[in-house]
């Protein structure tokens, strides 16, 4: 990535091992609704067990409702700038068009948010755990 080495962005971004940057995160891709970004037991590539405890990724949901704001905060902006007239109705259903649309993505990205506060990068881990 363009960020330099241990940078949380080169995890958060790819969705990548918080330690090594290299494992997948999730199980599945992110739009595969049969499974809804299940997160892996642990990394492929390192061996970082993802699971601090039982129930550990329900704390992403407060990420989730920050980022789920954000989105449409930016989405009520753009709204207003693209449009001669502001419509609340109009809005409204472009919120909802969008958050649809991203709401598997947003629901992943605030998962490894959520490991990244949890699990730092190590430079030299062991990349030939399997």
């Amino acid at each position: 990535m363009i960020f330099s080495k241990g940078n949380k962005l080169n995890s958060i971004i790819p969705i990548r091992c918080p330690r090594c940057h290299k494992g997948k995160f999730l199980k599945t891709s992110v739009y595969d609704l049969s499974r809804f970004t299940t997160v892996r037991n642990q990394c492929d590539c390192c061996g970082l067990k993802y699971r601090l405890e039982p129930s550990f990724y329900f704390g992403s949901m407060y990420v989730a409702y920050g980022l789920g704001v954000a989105l449409m905060v930016i989405t009520t902006l753009i709204s207003y700038l693209i449009s001669s007239t502001f419509s609340f109705l109009a809005t409204f259903v472009f919120i909802c068009i969008v958050l649809t649309l991203l709401g598997p993505y947003i629901n992943a990205l605030s998962k490894i948010i959520w490991a990244n506060m949890f699990f730092s990068y190590q430079e030299n881990c062991s990349t030939d755990k399997k």
